[in-house]
């Protein structure tokens, strides 16, 4: 019989009051592809804590955030353990069966926590990619004098610049002082999807959160246009709270915002967009194929430092604290340092 490796037993918690047979039985089950149903997840609100420096899925629920592999533990129900698993292995069925169970069994109270004690993690923590979009509202493109795009605009980020709700960006004094602020709607991908119809590309998502694509303009723009160097420094992805699954939000009609110690800097909605959230994804898979746990940074509205007159951009600083939000995904804060 195979046995969960390593990584996944330190996911699962496995090895801490994890019994054998419990180990056991995930195996044959994690095992069974076939006897498992696979698909998106559905009405539900999920999100990335970290536990024993662990990342691991949980869910917003009526009892509060659920940590899904400990109740999994406790009433010895195959779930999956991260959100990269729920989302690369279609695991959807699976996890809400076990939000059902939890929420009728008393032997799952122990899961249940505060979402006020939780230390969140990024929503996604692996993805294969991090896709960016440029100039993608329409008074956005204005704002900088650039020229609107007749296609998407791409550029991208790496993991290293995944960072969390109410975590810290260390500002890079070092290499760049022009910080600037980007809220905007995140795609997060449910199916592999590669030369999808416009009409049929949100069927392949999973769910959308709230982003922002921080940003080092003198590395962005007075280097020789840097894009990659100016937005992919470290923490310069945070991604949270939460992941609200597709079937509970209509991308293109959402309304958001971003706030900079608390006065309102962003106020748009995504009906500004120039492309879509179809034609965006239906145009990246004609050019490279999008896996489930994809991220696709749909673009920033209008407000941004970068589009005030020269003499009046304030940039930037340590102390500073940011909050971003996009209609029913709830609220993402930071604070530079």
């Amino acid at each position: 019989m195979k046995q969960l490796d390593e990584n996944s037993l330190k996911a699962t918690g496995a090895g801490g009051g994890f019994t054998a047979a419990v180990v056991e039985a995930n195996s044959v089950e994690a095992n069974s592809n076939d006897k498992r149903a696979r698909g998106l997840a559905r009405g539900l609100t999920l999100l990335t804590i970290c536990r024993n420096h662990q990342y691991r899925l949980a869910v917003k629920t009526t009892r509060g955030i659920l940590d899904v592999p400990d109740a999994a533990r406790r009433l010895n129900i195959f779930a999956p353990a991260t959100m990269d698993d729920l989302l690369q292995n279609e695991e959807g069925p699976s996890l809400s069966a076990l939000v059902d169970a939890a929420l009728c069994s008393g032997a799952a109270d122990q899961a249940f926590c505060d979402e006020a004690q939780i230390e969140f993690g990024p929503v996604v923590t692996r993805p294969e990619k991090i896709i960016c979009v440029g100039l993608n509202y329409l008074r956005h493109a204005r704002e900088v004098n650039m020229a609107i795009p007749k296609q998407p605009v791409l550029f991208n980020k790496y993991n290293n610049s995944l960072s969390a709700h109410k975590g810290t960006i260390k500002l890079p004094v070092e290499v760049a002082g022009k910080f600037d602020y980007e809220v905007e709607l995140v795609i997060v991908m449910g199916k592999k999807a590669k030369n999808v119809s416009e009409q049929d590309a949100l069927s392949f998502v999973a769910g959308y959160s709230t982003g922002n694509d921080f940003s080092a303009r003198e590395l962005q723009f007075d280097t020789g246009g840097q894009w990659m160097v100016g937005k992919t420094l470290d923490q310069f992805a945070p991604l949270g709270p939460y992941l609200t699954t597709a079937d509970q939000v209509d991308p293109d009609k959402l309304k958001i915002e971003c706030r900079v110690n608390g006065e309102t800097r962003q106020s748009s909605t995504t009906d500004d967009f120039i492309f879509n959230c179809g034609q965006l994804i239906a145009y990246i898979s004609r050019h490279m194929t999008l896996q489930a746990g994809d991220i696709i940074f749909t673009g920033t509205p209008e407000g941004v430092i970068l589009g005030c007159p020269e003499e009046k951009r304030v940039w930037l600083k340590a102390g500073d604290e940011i909050a971003c939000s996009v209609e029913k995904l709830g609220e993402l804060k930071f604070r530079l340092a």
